[in-house]
């Protein structure tokens, strides 16, 4: 397990180091100056030149580069001179200082992910800490819900099949796989949020923190997340349902499951004990991949329902060229996947015991 970890761990670093380099040249080549977007009417040759120096717009892209990664290792460098204001600067985070070579320290620190470009100097960390909760929260009952009614109408369908029931189930699976996220978002608000709205009580927009009625506090609203976790888990119950279908009826063809049932089990205990358990593994890499994919794919049906998360924000970044908001929810989204990878890789293990962690 250990040697697994280890290796995953550097094969880890390799994957974050190329998302990174790719990235940052990706954006940085992209038409548009954000210097000119940050000051907007304001702009003037020498107030653009003061903003271009403070966040090393004016400096050759493989300085800016370097800097970058300086920003982002855990081990780093930065001036100890504290009327140096080059992206080297003493002050840009918080690092404990491990030696130094004449001006410069050697300091190890948590990844900084810079300041966001249009929100007054506020950190890209403090705003994927405001985002990403309300993101994974929609996320992970999306997932629930689509992982509960997808194992039970797969494996309705499998007991049923040929029948009507399993007809219906195929049919709904196959429409749900098929409408797009955003019509769906755009259908489900109107329908639920604004004609039903006298039974439902749902509001078409909304999201997780909202001012309450004196508009003193954040209040957690938890209605208003029934409509988006509901949309986001269509898909993916679609695409559960059909493999839980197809994997059971597969292991029902195996000899352990004639044997179970020459024993005289229940059809019950059957499922319960054996086909389940052995009929999960593509199930699993359906969860965790579109788990993973939830994380940053949601735009679509957080911008309809006003849902205040990382795909809404990064869609303002890309709006407003904010480049360290883009670059660092990038990055956080790659080691989400390869987080969820490799606790995936674990329950594969413990399902299958011929799986072994190689």
């Amino acid at each position: 397990m250990l040697n697994y970890l280890f290796n995953k761990l550097f094969y880890a670093l390799l994957t974050l180091f190329g998302v990174v380099t790719v990235i940052f040249f990706l954006f940085n080549v992209l038409p548009g100056d954000p210097a000119q977007m940050m000051l907007g009417q304001n702009e003037d040759s020498e107030q653009l030149a003061i903003v271009k120096q403070k966040y090393g717009f004016d400096k050759p892209l493989s300085t800016q580069y370097l800097y970058y990664l300086n920003d982002l290792s855990p081990v780093s460098f930065h001036s100890k001179n504290e009327n140096d204001y080059t992206f080297l600067r003493h002050d840009k985070y918080d690092a404990k200082t491990l030696f130094s070579i004449g001006n410069t320290a050697v300091a190890i620190k948590f990844p900084y992910l810079r300041e966001s470009f249009t929100k007054q100097g506020k950190k890209v960390s403090e705003v994927l800490g405001e985002t990403l909760p309300n993101t994974f929260v929609l996320a992970i009952s999306a997932i629930i819900i689509a992982m509960i009614l997808g194992i039970f109408l797969g494996v309705v369908s499998a007991l049923k099949k040929d029948t009507w029931l399993d007809r219906v189930i195929q049919i709904f699976s196959t429409f749900g796989m098929s409408v797009p996220s955003f019509f769906s978002a755009i259908l489900f608000a109107w329908i639920f949020g604004y004609l039903l709205h006298s039974y439902t009580n749902l509001e078409m927009t909304g999201s997780l923190y909202e001012l309450d009625d004196f508009g003193e506090k954040m209040t957690i609203k938890w209605k208003n997340l029934i409509l988006p976790a509901i949309v986001l888990g269509i898909r993916p119950l679609a695409v559960i349902i059909q493999l839980m279908r197809n994997s059971l009826l597969e292991v029902f063809n195996q000899d352990f499951i004639r044997t179970a049932r020459a024993k005289g089990l229940t059809e019950f205990q059957v499922i319960k004990s054996h086909a389940l358990k052995n009929a999960m593994n593509p199930v699993i890499t359906a969860i965790s991949g579109w788990f993973a994919s939830m994380l940053a794919g949601a735009v679509f049906v957080e911008y309809v329902f006003g849902w205040n998360g990382l795909g809404k924000e990064i869609v303002n970044a890309l709006n407003t060229l904010d480049l360290p908001v883009i670059m660092g929810s990038v990055l956080i989204i790659a080691l989400l996947f390869i987080i969820i990878n490799i606790f995936v890789d674990i329950i594969y293990a413990y399902l299958d015991p011929k799986v072994k962690l190689n």
